[in-house]
């Protein structure tokens, strides 16, 4: 591979021009194609194979148009202390609202809350839906602002009013504050780095090249294959964060070369075929994960994990391509400003540096430092055991949002349980009397322990299928909701039997609670093969059996680390204020399993950089400890920049407004924390100073079996027959005085 990479690199640089138009031309068509292409059609989620997916499937069937994906509002009236929403000026307002919102263009409908009872028990809140003929996306800017005039002019006379659903969901996407806040923090970490303006910079334009190929492309197939804006968003995360990395590490192992004394052309190729090794396997483990995902039945946690492994194979090509052919156009500029006028290319490499110092001090203190960092680590995941999952949904958003105030208002008049009714759809297709089969099922569900209210059965054009509601006396987030739904379940049999009718549980709800119990049931498995591959692939690349159990190791204290970390926020309340959380509640049912495919590819990231120069270091003839200090004194500053660069990226997205992205982003910025800077830069060489030779051991029959990586460039050492490093260092110099 490293001999295959170096041609790569050297081609690239010597043919810069035409690599750097065909990524011009890429650019310009994929950004053509996403602005000729149609928006992506605005659908929920979905889960085949769970039981209040398929209701909902028969529900569609049974009752066309009943489940449309048309959007929706609930406007919430709440008369001033002391009068009914009844009273004449107050019914007067009401009305008024009902009748603007039904005469815009793209209303289906405006139910009236006097007419269908849509009234509190002391008739101080009412109630009225506003379905729309098309979805949230589709709504125009007048539909919106009908809405909120209506709204306002509402408020002018005397109520409180406030509006919540679908219609007010537009969805996040790229292109935020959070996003900028992340590159402006990777250029200082890349600028105090490398010390040098075009050394700095090209890691992010680069990286800004990807991730604009990555997210035209994602946006022209957006409608094709039903891409959410998160899916945009996260693809933006992963493949800016990635793309700088890449970026960097090539960078920096072309100015190692260049110090080493090798000309501009030799420097590009070494680096290609060494940090590029890397690259290519390193993002080889992150695309292997995210494309896992699909592993776990969730169509949109596939298509979000194949679009992140999308955006990181741009961000693969682009270091091993374009990097290259930018350094062809600017061989010294890279250079820190002493090198270029000093002329002292050679001298750079070998000098002792707080990398080394750091390794000194761990290989001095290995069983200190072992146990800190794991009992650290450990402590942090502990309260993954009190994970709960599940979708939040408008009580998760800050009280400032008018959604959050209409959610309040509709639990504190009609109860907590009215926000999350379940859907009951009943098949009595084979009772002897449909109608009294239907009604009795409903008569035994609303007394249910913890069912406040049924709604009359609504039947089909064949009379034998009906849908009723059953509203549930605790939140949709509640643990008390989700046995409520296990024993109506339960019982089914029971009413089977009495009433020759089956009936399935359905509706957001159960559709939320179905969905976090398959992905916590999928969670484990995944964990167990993402560590089963981890395994294997840094078994190939560092032929060892206990590095690749240590890398697997490491990792999985890092995830459950992070994992808990948002547990303590995001459940448990600790420090949610600084994250900007209102409101606490169960983890996103997709959060955990996400997370686990993302870490293990970043994680993997750092073990390969770091741990790659001390087996090179190792199989060029240093003892285990001179090895570790090596790899440290040549890895650690670009491993903690790139650390720093993800963190900053990642920490960026917690500024955003949707709660996933946000979650997300936190995750992923303590997983790189954990990772980098305990993991991979404490337990690691810990851990190798207390295995000693052990470490690199691999018995005979099997390394006869692998097949050779070859990550550390030793093919290319043979091949380049490197001289005197001063004559070569003087040859390095007369290429910086000639340009």
């Amino acid at each position: 591979m490293a001999v295959f990479l170096h041609q790569v690199g050297s081609l690239a640089f010597r043919r810069r021009w035409y690599v750097t138009l065909i990524w011009a031309a890429v650019l310009a068509l994929t950004g053509l194609g996403a602005l000729k292409a149609p928006a992506a059609s605005d659908k929920g989620l979905s889960m085949p194979g769970i039981e209040s997916q398929k209701a909902f499937d028969l529900m569609e069937r049974s009752f066309p148009g009943a489940a449309a994906d048309g959007a929706t509002a609930r406007i919430v009236f709440v008369a001033p202390p002391g009068e009914q929403i009844t009273d004449p000026g107050n019914r007067q307002a009401v009305e008024k609202t009902m009748a603007s919102l039904a005469g815009g263009t793209q209303v289906a409908s405006v139910s009236d809350p006097f007419q269908s009872k849509s009234l509190s028990k002391y008739v101080r809140t009412a109630y009225a839906t506003v379905t729309y003929e098309v979805g949230a996306k589709e709504l125009t800017d007048a539909s919106r602002n009908r809405l909120e005039e209506a709204v306002h002019d509402a408020r002018d006379g005397g109520l409180t009013v406030e509006a919540g659903g679908k219609v007010l969901d537009t969805g996040g996407g790229p292109g935020g504050a959070a996003e900028l806040i992340g590159v402006v923090l990777a250029a200082v970490v890349l600028l105090a780095t490398f010390g040098s303006l075009a050394a700095a910079g090209l890691p992010l334009l680069t990286a800004l090249i990807g991730v604009g190929v990555s997210l035209a492309a994602i946006l022209a197939l957006a409608h094709a294959l039903d891409l959410s804006a998160t899916t945009s968003v996260l693809a933006m995360m992963l493949g800016l964060a990635v793309g700088i990395d890449y970026a960097l590490f090539v960078v920096s192992r072309y100015r190692e070369e260049r110090a080493r004394g090798r000309t501009p052309e030799e420097a590009v190729g070494f680096a290609a075929g060494t940090a590029g090794s890397a690259v290519v396997f390193a993002g080889s483990t992150v695309v292997i994960a995210l494309a896992g995902l699909a592993v776990v039945g969730v169509p949109m946690l596939t298509k979000m994990g194949l679009a992140a492994a999308g955006a990181v194979t741009v961000a693969v090509l682009i270091a091993l391509t374009l990097v290259p052919a930018l350094l062809g156009f600017w061989p010294n500029a890279v250079l820190t400003r002493r090198d270029r006028k000093g002329g002292r290319i050679g001298e750079q490499g070998t000098r002792n540096n707080w990398g080394t110092r750091w390794a000194r001090f761990v290989l001095r203190r290995p069983l200190p430092v072992l146990l800190l960092g794991v009992t650290g680590l450990g402590a942090l995941a502990l309260p993954t055991m009190d994970l709960r999952l599940g979708n939040p949904g408008d009580e998760a958003k800050p009280a400032s949002t008018t959604e959050r105030r209409a959610y309040d208002a509709l639990a504190e008049a009609f109860g907590p349980g009215f926000n999350g009714p379940l859907t009951i759809v009943v098949d009595a297709r084979n009772s002897t009397g449909a109608k009294s089969a239907v009604r009795s099922v409903a008569q035994r569900i609303g007394g249910t322990k913890g069912v406040v209210a049924v709604s009359s059965p609504r039947f089909d054009a064949t009379g034998d299928t009906a849908v009723f509601q059953a509203v549930p006396s605790t939140a949709p987030t509640d643990e008390k909701t989700k046995r409520l739904v296990a024993s109506i379940r339960d019982d089914r049999p029971t009413i089977e039997s009495r009433t020759g009718a089956t009936f399935a549980v359905t509706g957001t709800t159960a559709i939320d609670i179905d969905v976090a119990e398959k992905v916590r049931s999928a969670l484990v498995p995944y964990l167990i093969v993402v560590l089963g591959l981890a395994f294997v692939l840094l078994l190939l690349v560092f032929r060892s059996l206990l590095v690749p159990l240590k890398a697997a190791l490491g990792y999985l204290l890092s995830v459950l680390a992070s994992l808990g970390a948002v547990v303590l926020v995001f459940q448990q309340g600790h420090g949610a204020d600084l994250m900007g959380v209102e409101q606490t509640g169960p983890i996103l049912s997709l959060m955990p399993i996400f997370l686990v495919g993302i870490v293990f590819g970043l994680a993997m990231d750092y073990e390969v950089f770091l741990v790659s120069r001390m087996r090179e270091a190792y199989v060029h003839g240093e003892s285990p400890a001179q090895a570790v200090t090596s790899g440290f004194r040549h890895s650690a500053r670009v491993v903690v920049a790139a650390a720093l660069i993800m963190i900053a990226v990642f920490a960026g997205f917690i500024g955003e407004s949707e709660s996933m992205i946000k979650m997300i982003g936190f995750g992923l910025a303590t997983a790189v924390l954990f990772d980098a800077f305990v993991v991979r830069m404490a337990i690691v060489p810990a851990v190798l100073a207390l295995l000693g030779h052990k470490a690199w051991w691999l018995p005979g029959w099997l390394d006869r079996l692998l097949p050779r990586v070859d990550v550390e460039g030793q093919a290319l050492d043979r091949r380049s027959g490197v001289g005197d490093p001063q004559s070569i260092g003087s040859t390095a110099a007369r290429e910086v005085s000639r340009t």
